[in-house]
């Protein structure tokens, strides 16, 4: 694979030059550049074609997303970043391959694995949602409000009131402390990423629990888990074996 390395510091770029060396050889790095217009230049130069690129997420003069607006990139992209777990979700949100610094083999050997295995290429909507989730990771400012609808209104609400969001079918809804149950319109995956991850887990594939709504936790018998949570939702819900450490973390 050839590869490109979008690096504004020179310690950075031959940290990840030696950790390709010795745990990728195959991945051939062409060239590295240090800014947004030094990498659009070079992705817009004939014959300039790399199946992979290393991205550190700011540059010199600028967000690396103005790459994406600028040009078209069709490689695959690995971001590197420097940022606390709570940023990393902003990649993962946005089904984008990323690399925490400073850089350990084995996560280097996976992320050029998943990309091998790849045959989606970028696109410009999944890094969009990534940087922008990724600006308010950056300042702690996690999501206040999210609007809702009940007929044909429409109600901003406050996180911090949400027992626990379900979907039911194609439908999203969101049941506040006080009972009330209202729709809302955004894929929830994505609302998910924006969210402080201490005040919400996914029990389940349609539940996503608040820690506040929880009443009570019983263990059965096959290795699940019963939640009892408040607003009642009429019998317990379950947390499969798979989740059932994940959740007992969370909660701890």
């Amino acid at each position: 694979m050839n590869a490109l390395i979008i690096e504004d510091e020179k310690p950075a770029r031959e940290v990840l030059l030696r950790a390709l060396k010795r745990t990728c050889p195959d991945v051939q790095v062409i060239a590295a550049v240090g800014s947004v217009r030094e990498s659009v230049s070079w992705l817009e130069t004939p014959g300039h074609e790399v199946d992979l690129i290393f991205m550190d997420v700011e540059l010199e003069d600028g967000s690396s997303f103005e790459i994406f607006r600028q040009t078209k990139v069709t490689a695959k992209v690995i971001m590197t970043t420097a940022f606390d777990k709570y940023a990393l979700k902003a990649f993962e949100a946005g089904s984008v391959d990323y690399l925490l610094k400073p850089y350990e083999d084995q996560a280097l050997v996976r992320a050029v694995s998943r990309c091998r295995a790849s045959s989606q290429e970028m696109n410009l909507a999944s890094i969009r949602m990534a940087m922008r989730i990724l600006a308010k990771s950056q300042s702690n400012q996690y999501r206040k409000r999210v609007i809702v609808r009940l007929g044909r209104q429409i109600i901003p609400v406050t996180i911090s009131e949400i027992a626990y969001f379900f979907a039911e079918g194609k439908t999203h809804y969101i049941v506040m402390d006080s009972g009330s149950r209202y729709i809302f319109d955004e894929p929830i995956e994505e609302l998910m990423a924006e969210l402080d991850e201490d005040l919400f887990f996914r029990i389940s594939r349609n539940y996503y629990i608040s820690f506040h709504s929880i009443r009570g936790i019983e263990k059965r018998p096959d290795g699940r888990l019963d939640i009892q949570v408040e607003p009642s939702t009429g019998e317990p819900l379950q947390v499969s074996r798979q989740r059932v450490k994940a959740f007992l973390d969370w909660i701890a």
